[in-house]
């Protein structure tokens, strides 16, 4: 459970070197105060109290303890006040994809609602150049401080999408010539036998349950993982990340996004 910090509505604390970095260069303008550990001056730190003076952002000293009882988590000294994010929806998605100037490459989280592996997700996300995380409105976890935390800043670079009706955005990114591959421990071909190549959207389920099955059903094509050993399945953060260099393997030499 993520502690409660008592913000005002429309605030959210972002903590961690990383998060609070990423926030202060993709969007200072919802910074409204950073607070540092005391006595603390090293090169990262320092890099943050610099960035915090270019935009005009106040920034004081605390304790631990006043940190901690802000921070739900490990906050490596540097915590921020800021203004909540704009929710991205399907409007936001098709604008996006309108601009690109390479063929998508979209992950999809059909009920992941764990925070840790929302958080790995977007990490990994990131570093295999997704151009949108997507996840339904219900039954999956959203962004908030602990998720900021684990992507270690992905969660600022990555745009995150909430659909109120999954399905119904499959249907429309298939209109567009977005091919769907889902993943599926009961699949007949394996995740290497698939063309990731064009324009793609990956669709993860939760762990142990999988895809809904309406989500199963909107599916081009289901692939799953070879599993060689003991356990019957992957965590769906370490999943996503197999599929999702699979996929830049394949796309390197083809002219897509690197």
């Amino acid at each position: 459970m993520e502690k409660e910090s008592n913000q005002p509505a429309g605030q959210e604390w972002v903590y961690g070197l990383h998060s609070v970095q990423a926030v202060l260069k993709t969007e200072p303008e919802r910074i409204t105060e950073i607070r540092v550990l005391k006595g603390r001056h090293d090169q990262r730190l320092n890099k943050i109290r610099a960035l915090a003076e270019q935009h005009d952002i106040p920034i004081s000293g605390a304790t631990r303890d006043e940190l901690e009882a802000l921070a739900p988590g490990n906050h490596q000294g540097v915590i921020a006040r800021c203004t909540t994010g704009d929710v991205r929806d399907d409007h936001y998605l098709f604008s996006l994809l309108e601009r690109l100037d390479h063929p998508p490459m979209l992950l999809v989280l059909d009920g992941v609602t764990d925070p840790h592996n929302l958080g790995a997700c977007l990490r990994t996300a990131d570093a295999a150049g997704v151009d949108a995380v997507i996840a339904p409105k219900d039954n999956s976890a959203g962004i908030t401080a602990t998720v900021r935390k684990v992507a270690s800043g992905a969660a600022e670079t990555v745009p995150f999408v909430v659909v109120t009706n999954l399905s119904r955005t499959l249907k429309q990114l298939q209109e567009l010539g977005v091919w769907i591959t889902g993943t599926d421990g009961d699949a007949s071909s394996t995740l290497f036998q698939a063309d990731l190549k064009g324009p793609m959207a990956l669709v993860m389920g939760a762990e142990g349950k999988g895809m809904r099955r309406l989500t199963k059903e909107h599916c081009d094509v289901l692939v799953n993982l070879p599993m060689a050993g003991s356990v019957s399945s992957l965590n769906v953060s370490v999943a996503a990340g197999v599929c999702l260099y699979e996929a830049v393997r394949q796309r390197q030499g083809h002219g897509q996004k690197k």
